[in-house]
């Protein structure tokens, strides 16, 4: 003769098992739903069909906290925050243009020109923001870190790993190039996430020295500085922003 199984037996092992297959969604909602799909009739299809959906969408909230989590920005920016009234100088359609992140397709590189206290950063990390959204990998760093950091893997005979750290995300966000000069071996170092990324996967870079004066940063070496232009503009957008600093807004104004 069957036995009926035990109700809340039943109960806690499909509760336990949701959780062993990770259904994290599914196992704190089922006995919710299961409740409102009796009273509503609802066909076994569609009380399926809303824990999937349930699932699915708690799944891919959690992995874009990861993504965001991952990318490292110091602060969150959005376009939405900009102030575009504030530069002299600024190209607003081609910025609004780059939110629809094409050039993450395309792998093509967007630079933000200008000096200090212009938004440069705000819309790099806007862009890498959005990017997250989306669902692209992205990693935040300035230039001097990625140096440091892969002159002591250098050093510690790990550069082949560690620059993985700076070529696998979708979208590289490069702050603050040109703020203090790179010796030759820092630059050599650049030059190898540079190139290893040209054409497969895009940088978005600011900087507060416009081209001509780069070789500045990379200690008047000419040829390096050339090759490095050669791929960082080869399949780029240039975003010139030009004024004064927002962050002297509240001096300026009286």
């Amino acid at each position: 003769m069957s036995q009926n199984k035990d109700p809340k037996k039943s109960h806690d092992e499909l509760s336990g098992q949701l959780g062993y297959l990770k259904l994290l969604f599914i196992q704190q909602h089922f006995d919710e739903l299961s409740k409102q799909a009796a009273l509503a009739q609802w066909s076994h299809v569609d009380f399926l069909s809303r824990l999937i959906d349930g699932e699915a969408h708690e799944r891919q909230e959690r992995a874009r906290q990861r993504r965001i989590s991952l990318a490292r920005f110091p602060v969150v920016k959005l376009l939405e925050q900009f102030d575009f009234t504030w530069p002299g100088k600024i190209n607003r359609a081609q910025v609004q243009d780059l939110f629809r992140l094409k050039f993450i397709e395309d792998k093509a590189n967007v630079i933000f020109v200008g000096g200090v206290g212009l938004g440069k950063s705000h819309l790099s990390i806007g862009l890498g923001y959005a990017a997250c959204l989306a669902g692209h990998s992205v990693l935040f760093t300035t230039a001097i870190d990625i140096v440091n950091t892969l002159s002591a893997a250098q050093h510690a005979g790990r550069l082949a790993i560690e620059l993985k750290k700076y070529l696998r995300p979708s979208v590289l966000l490069m702050d603050e190039l040109g703020y203090l000069p790179i010796d030759k071996h820092g630059a050599d170092l650049l030059f190898q996430v540079i190139s290893q990324r040209y054409e497969r996967g895009p940088i978005v870079l600011t900087t507060n020295k416009v081209f001509k004066n780069w070789p500045s940063i990379f200690n008047n070496d000419s040829t390096l500085t050339s090759a490095i232009l050669d791929r960082v503009l080869h399949h780029a957008e240039t975003v010139v922003i030009e004024g004064k600093s927002y962050r002297m807004k509240d001096r300026i104004e009286p």
